[in-house]
């Protein structure tokens, strides 16, 4: 008997500009477009025209969720906020009418010499979110940003311009975080990453958890506050996405940790849902949803996204589709190749379950980034001139054996299970003659040190660059140094040169000799003010990859 599909919990017009859905998520009419647009809040051609808001009768703080930088560009920078004085509403306690923000841009934290100022809307169709292209600057800067409404002024972040394009930039300290689980724990790493000397942060996916959030804030236990019952369901809607956002900018770590660094972001599933590929939601035969209707999902948790975080124009949604992956330089240094590992992948082989490689998961024609940003990452590595090519993505990408049986058991939603795929992009590197190569993952809430080798089953092989993969910030809950399966795959898995289960971060600092990975662990995120020690450092020299303890 065929379960019955649960009732859509989206808007009339969102369900109506659906079913013009294809099944390879792609709008076929123009007016399914504006539906699926309207019903998403995005504004259509010259904005809305919402009346403007008095910002005097803005009574309480606007600037509750805090400030941020992202992507930054040999001469510009992205700044970001959004007015929630009341974070935890549906409106976050502003009316549906437009707001001027006033931003300054300053070389000091004290906003003598002021760099830029201006001026920008922020519209109740993008929930009051704002986006500052900030052009025409020095490269390779710092700056100090802030931004005013009415009698509020936010607090002061920091930012930085990337050095110009033939720059031979000397050195480069990057930092790596993922998978921060609002209700696994406190943010902790981000407290101290944001005293840590690090020019930019890369997150690598799962800002975001769809689950239920009680109202102690789960494992937080909170006993000085009570989280609304709203935050206690399972995000499918828009206004689910937006206010999900709002408790987890909330936590002052995660702000300072904005204030102090610019971003670059990338996605993983859990802000849309588990384990999704592409138009496919998680499977779950006792609830089954249609493509069309994840696709709804999709649009709303896409929209969600563009709004809370700090990207350019470029990244912003149409439906449910968004060009998340892109590239960064930093001078002839570093190349950085953002991948979106979610959105255009094939579905999971073998129902999702680990499983040991067999031709449905190896079958060529599967793919992790779709044939078009696949064309992308090998023609950008043919034309560049970097000395490190760094590969910020989601999921494990070198081989991961869980078991010491011959064969093994992989995780069927890494890059194991789309073993094709990953020989492409390393035969694209090598026909490219990337000799300093570099892939950051997150995903697995644990860090990890890989050798990428040409034949993984064969150690002997030459080794093609190395893989960082950073622990959770707090997904996972407090972890182990040791996790229990910790003997097994560092035996099944010669390549492996480190493994350790702690929350925290890795700092990977980029020279034109070799590249240093220091690990940073906390002991604990299940109270607040765990201390950061440094569990592990490792060393990979330029023109001789391979990972070796510093």
């Amino acid at each position: 008997m065929t379960p019955a599909a649960r009732p859509s919990q989206h808007a009339p017009e969102l369900r109506a500009a659906a079913r013009h859905l294809n099944r390879r998520r792609f709008l076929t009419v123009t007016s399914a477009a504006a539906a699926l647009a309207f019903a998403t809040g995005l504004p259509s051609a010259g904005i809305a025209a919402a009346a403007e808001l008095d910002a005097a009768k803005i009574t309480e703080n606007p600037f509750t969720l805090g400030v941020a930088s992202g992507d930054p560009l040999p001469t510009s920078v992205l700044l970001w906020t959004r007015l929630a004085p009341a974070p935890y509403q549906p409106d976050s306690g502003l009316p549906a009418e437009r707001v001027t923000v006033r931003w300054e841009l300053a070389h000091d934290d004290r906003f003598r010499r002021i760099v830029r100022r201006g001026t920008v809307t922020a519209h109740p169709e993008f929930h009051h979110a704002v986006h500052v292209e900030v052009s025409h600057l020095d490269p390779g800067r710092v700056f100090h940003y802030r931004f005013r409404v009415g009698n509020w002024v936010s607090e002061t972040g920091r930012t930085r311009t990337a050095p110009a394009s033939g720059d031979q930039a000397s050195a480069l300290t990057l930092a790596a975080v993922s998978c921060q689980a609002y209700h696994d724990g406190y943010y902790t790493p981000y407290a101290h990453l944001a005293q840590d000397d690090v020019d930019i942060v890369f997150h690598l996916g799962d800002y975001l958890y769809e689950y239920a959030v009680n109202a102690v804030g789960g494992q937080r236990n909170y006993t000085d506050r009570t989280l609304p019952a709203l935050f206690n369901r399972e995000t499918i809607t828009l206004e689910d996405y937006r206010l999900r956002y709002a408790l987890f900018k909330s936590d002052p770590d995660l702000r300072a940790a904005h204030a102090a660094h610019p971003f670059v972001v990338t996605w993983d599933d859990h802000e849309t849902e588990n384990n999704y590929a592409d138009h496919i939601p998680e499977d779950n035969p006792a609830n089954p949803v249609p493509p069309e209707e994840f696709l709804l999902r999709r649009a709303a948790a896409y929209r969600a996204y563009w709004e809370n975080q700090p990207l350019r124009r470029p990244q912003r949604p149409a439906g449910p589709d968004m060009r998340l992956y892109r590239r960064l330089q930093w001078g002839r240094l570093a190349q950085f190749d953002v991948l979106d590992t979610r959105q255009y992948r094939s579905n999971q082989a073998y129902g999702d379950v680990a499983h040991a490689p067999g031709p449905e998961s190896d079958d060529p024609a599967r793919t992790m980034t779709g044939e078009t940003q696949e064309r992308w990452l090998l023609d950008g590595w043919r034309a560049s001139r970097a000395l490190w090519h760094v590969v910020p993505q989601q999921v494990m990408f070198s081989q991961r054996h869980i078991d010491l049986t011959t064969p093994s058991r992989v995780s069927m939603d890494a890059w194991d299970g789309y073993r094709a795929s990953r020989r492409r992009v390393l035969d694209g590197a090598e026909a490219a003659g990337v000799e300093n190569l570099m892939v950051l993952s997150g995903d697995v809430h644990s860090a990890y040190a890989f050798d990428i080798k040409d034949d993984f089953d064969d150690q002997a092989s030459p080794t093609l660059g190395t893989e960082i993969v950073a622990t959770s910030i707090s997904s996972g809950r407090d972890g182990a140094d040791k996790p229990a399966n910790w003997d097994t795959y560092m035996t099944a898995n010669p390549h492996l040169k480190f493994y350790n289960g702690r929350r925290g971060y890795v700092t990977v600092a980029l020279g034109r000799e070799r590249a240093r990975a220091d690990f940073k662990t906390v002991p604990y995120v299940l109270t607040p003010g765990a201390p950061i020690t440094t569990a592990a450092s490792f060393v990979t020299e330029v023109g001789e990859q391979g990972l070796k303890p510093a």
